[in-house]
């Protein structure tokens, strides 16, 4: 290859990766700016809605370990339950095989800390974010709830919900005892906000699966005696 040939491609190597760079940047920025206003880590701040959804993780860490996530997340549910700011909840994630379930963890954890049996919902085919906020509109018949998720994934979830035409905010479960960040890498997140953008207007993505609709049925209100 001549040498002016392997400059020209350093040229447009170099070219290309900045604007990569800053299309990932600049996504990022739009994803965490425009959502802000609707991500509460104060409970009695969050606006009432009648569903939260609840957003999968593994009860367990790759080392085995039970993962601090999976606790605060469900705590943070249950938080929101017993406060009177949800009346039902969705438990959405993976289900992939037998031996991997988040909804089925989320609902024997919920049922453990007071929640009733009829006030939860399984969504088994949450296999992503993206899949979770779509099902809760076009499965579970909702146009405006409350999610329920850590700090760092709680934008990228609202942006999905609020880009598609839905009323949602998000309450902050912490991710470790002291309210630190968690495990999770960083950098995954960042470029995980950059698909999404991608999902919404370029590759006008669909969930894995939908099913038939199953509206959610709320008990009704007791009457005053």
């Amino acid at each position: 290859m001549k040498p002016s040939t392997r400059r020209f491609l350093r040229r447009w190597i170099s070219f290309g990766a900045v604007m990569l760079a800053l299309a990932v940047l600049g996504a990022n920025r739009w994803v965490i700016n425009s959502t802000d206003a609707y991500v509460f880590k104060d409970w009695a701040l969050l606006p009432f809605n009648e569903v939260g959804v609840v957003l999968g993780t593994s009860k367990y860490m790759q080392s085995g370990k039970p993962s601090p996530e999976f606790r605060w997340r469900v705590t943070a549910a249950a938080e929101l339950y017993r406060n009177g700011k949800v009346k039902h909840l969705i438990v959405s994630g993976a289900n992939p095989d037998e031996t991997y379930n988040e909804p089925r963890h989320m609902y024997r954890e919920l049922v453990a800390q007071g929640v009733p049996e009829s006030a939860i919902t399984m969504d088994f085919a949450g296999f992503r974010t993206f899949d979770s906020v779509i099902r809760a509109k076009a499965v579970f018949g909702l146009d405006r709830f409350t999610i329920v998720t850590q700090k760092y994934h709680s934008y990228r979830a609202v942006f999905i919900g609020r880009k598609m035409d839905l009323n949602v905010v998000a309450y902050l479960a912490p991710a470790t005892s002291d309210g630190g960040p968690g495990n999770r890498h960083p950098v995954r997140e960042v470029f995980a906000r950059m698909k999404a953008v991608l999902d919404i207007f370029l590759l006008r993505t669909e969930p894995r699966f939908l099913g038939d609709p199953h509206p959610i049925q709320l008990a009704p209100e007791a009457e005053p005696a």
